[in-house]
């Protein structure tokens, strides 16, 4: 269940009462006349069962809510109240299933904003992994994905190829773009600083490396790979399952493959640079195809069953 707090003037408290009301899946629906001072108005809150969030999230700010008022949405971990187990039985489809599509643009604008923050995280989860690949150790490199932001970039750009929001589109690329290319830059000083003090060698780096070789060795495998995390990834976000991230950030080559280019670099290996840049960009290309293509298929079978929609007055 999502519970939703309004705050609509005066004149269209009446507009927000009845298109609640007439809307498959909602519960504990209150009207506070006159509570909220800023901006002035009513306070209106509901349960509304998630499979029917996205098309009353529609109506409102189509009542122009979201301008003249505010639209605030939180996620009820316990309800226990058989009002809202009937709401959630009436409304079409299953919760699991639906997908908010306003709070999926705002999640993937926060994962994608450029900040300190975001340079941090790929900066020095390219710098574990910078460690991992001359040591030849996959337990770094395993660290070293797990860390790495870039997912949030990437949702970002197949939500708004979906949703056709450019600003969201340049945003993510530019995060995408200005982060990777930063963290192999800093990666690349790092790496002749730990060259100097003799823990890099490039002995180390050509040397057989059976444990993380793959990550310059680019094949089909690595777009399969990239393109069942996109898909993976891309549900974890819709269904609000955070937890299956982590299994998506461990799978794909991304942060590996830019920090090996970036050792390979400093070192005029070509080879495995260039073939790192290509594993990058392979799985780049695989996880944001199938990000997009998830995202196309959700709306389409959602459309398809008709979940959450708006009953008739």
């Amino acid at each position: 269940m999502l519970h939703l707090r309004l705050i609509t003037p005066s004149d269209r408290t009446d507009d927000v009462v009845r298109l609640i009301e007439r809307t498959v899946g909602t519960a504990h629906l209150v009207v506070l006349s006159g509570a909220a001072r800023n901006p002035v108005g009513d306070v209106v809150t509901c349960d509304v069962a998630r499979e029917a969030g996205d098309e009353l999230l529609t109506g409102l700010q189509e009542l122009g809510l979201d301008r003249t008022g505010s639209i605030a949405v939180e996620n009820i971990d316990l309800s226990l109240s058989k009002r809202a187990d009937k709401a959630e039985a009436e409304a079409p489809g299953e919760g699991a299933d639906a997908v908010l599509w306003e709070h999926l643009t705002d999640a993937t604008h926060e994962e994608s904003t450029l900040s300190v923050t975001y340079i941090a995280f790929i900066t020095l989860a390219t710098m574990i992994a910078a460690c991992g690949v001359v040591l030849d150790n996959a337990i770094l490199i395993v660290g070293a994905m797990a860390v790495g932001p870039e997912f949030g970039p990437l949702a970002g750009i197949c939500t708004a190829i979906v949703q056709r929001a450019p600003r969201l589109a340049v945003r993510s690329l530019v995060a995408l773009l200005v982060g990777f290319a930063a963290a192999m830059a800093l990666t690349a000083g790092f790496s002749l600083f730990m060259d100097a003090v003799g823990l890099f060698t490039k002995g180390q780096l050509e040397a057989e490396r059976p444990n993380t070789g793959f990550i310059y060795a680019p094949d089909w495998f690595s777009f399969v790979v990239a393109v069942l995390a996109g898909a993976a990834g891309t549900l974890s976000l819709t269904s609000a399952k955070s937890g299956a991230l982590v299994g998506v950030a461990i799978s794909v080559t991304t942060v590996p493959a830019a920090a090996n280019a970036a050792v390979a670099l400093i070192y005029s290996d070509t080879n495995q640079a260039g073939r790192s840049t290509e594993q990058l960009l392979l799985n780049l290309l695989g996880i944001v195809m199938a990000g997009t293509l998830t995202l196309l298929a959700q709306k389409w079978l959602w459309s398809t069953t008709q979940g959450g929609k708006i009953s008739a007055p």
